[in-house]
């Protein structure tokens, strides 16, 4: 059994710093770096006669989704490998036959990858329409009618800036009762804490390995419900997505592979499978008591009024209130070796992220720091 301490001494960004920033991008341990160069190794020498280096990626394609379809509770043929969440997030959009008039939903807490493709919908006569949040609660009353007649609806299970986690089965369907579809953004959510999609029954589900799953940058995938796949025709459409190209047409593969769409490097899906099988080695209910522990740690040390997050932690994802964020996350950098970071949303607000790796140390460090930096001025 991998421990947690087995964990951070297999990632040697501790060597240097105290980092506490998973909720933007994870560090990854040395399995799962090893596991990519090892690939690009092969892929980019060893598989040039044989098999060839177009069948060699396309076996650790098939295998990094029959991982990924495992490891969240999916079929692998509702799996499509992406580079991110935004990139997920994209595709469903281009693939949606919009009309003028037809409305998107989405809260006033979401990451600009679940911003910015909605803004551009305006250009074409849509509509994006946006339900108030409370302290990382939503507003349900203004939900329900905000999906009234609308074509989608994007949220994020995992708020991002508040860590808190919104009822997503519920809103899925409210949402379908509507006659609306629904797109999640989950990637605060795998590697952090265990993940069956099915039980939200949404349309789609996009995330990414290089956060809490200690993956790589470029290894995205996105979850398309068997049932709804079928009735999605991709903006982009390649090699990887069709069973058959002709001179005149196409057919597109069934499911979730449609929206892939060319040539990528098998190294960072490669490093995917590998962050799974590291996950599963630690196992999900200790990263799960570990987060747990640390952040409930955190929240009992913030002073009364500096606490943003719930004080009952719902997640990893602890934010805070100072006075000047940057100068804050600047001084805790070079000060303390501590690395968060700050929040553009809600104002004057800074955010850890402990996982797995981190130590009641990391966490008494930053709480030391933090006490210090208000002590001496912000």
């Amino acid at each position: 059994m991998t421990t947690p301490a087995d964990v951070r001494d297999a990632v040697p960004a501790f060597d240097d710093v105290r980092y506490m920033n998973t909720g933007a991008s994870g560090p990854s341990p040395r399995p799962v770096v090893e596991a990519a160069q090892q690939t690009l190794e092969a892929h980019e020498w060893d598989a040039a006669g044989d098999p060839g280096p177009y069948p060699y990626a396309f076996d650790r394609y098939e295998q990094t989704r029959a991982d990924v379809a495992s490891f969240v509770g999916a079929d692998e043929t509702e799996i499509a490998l992406t580079q991110s969440t935004t990139d997920g997030i994209n595709r469903i959009a281009s693939a949606i036959n919009w009309e003028p008039g037809d409305a998107v939903v989405r809260t006033d807490l979401e990451h600009p990858a679940g911003v910015l493709p909605w803004q551009r919908l305006k250009r074409y006569g849509g509509e994006v329409r946006v339900v108030p949040t409370s302290e990382g609660r939503i507003d349900r009353e203004a939900y329900r009618e905000a999906i009234e007649d609308a074509k989608l609806v994007c949220l994020s299970a995992l708020t991002w800036n508040f860590g808190t986690h919104l009822p997503v089965a519920e809103l899925v369907a409210d949402a379908h009762d509507a006659g609306a579809r629904v797109l999640v953004d989950a990637v605060q959510v795998p590697g952090q804490t265990a993940l069956d999609v099915s039980e939200w029954n949404a349309d789609a589900v996009a995330m990414a390995s290089h956060k809490w799953m200690m993956g790589l940058w470029g290894a995205g995938f996105l979850y398309v419900n068997g049932d709804v796949a079928g009735d999605l025709h991709p903006g982009q459409v390649g090699y990887r997505g069709v069973e058959e190209a002709g001179p005149d047409d196409y057919e597109l593969k069934a499911g979730a592979p449609r929206f892939e769409v060319g040539t990528t490097s098998p190294a960072p899906y490669a490093a995917l499978s590998a962050a799974i099988d590291f996950l599963e080695e630690i196992g999900m209910g200790t990263i799960e008591s570990h987060i747990d522990d640390l952040a409930n740690r955190l929240v009992e040390g913030v002073p009364t009024g500096r606490l943003i997050s719930p004080r009952d932690p719902e997640s990893g994802l602890v934010t805070v209130s100072v006075d000047d964020p940057e100068a804050t996350v600047e001084r805790l950098t070079e000060e303390y070796d501590v690395v968060i970071r700050s929040l553009p949303d809600p104002e004057g607000a800074i955010r850890a992220s402990l996982h797995v790796y981190n130590t009641v140390e990391d966490v008494d460090r930053l709480l030391d720091g933090l006490k210090e930096i208000e002590e001496t001025g912000w």
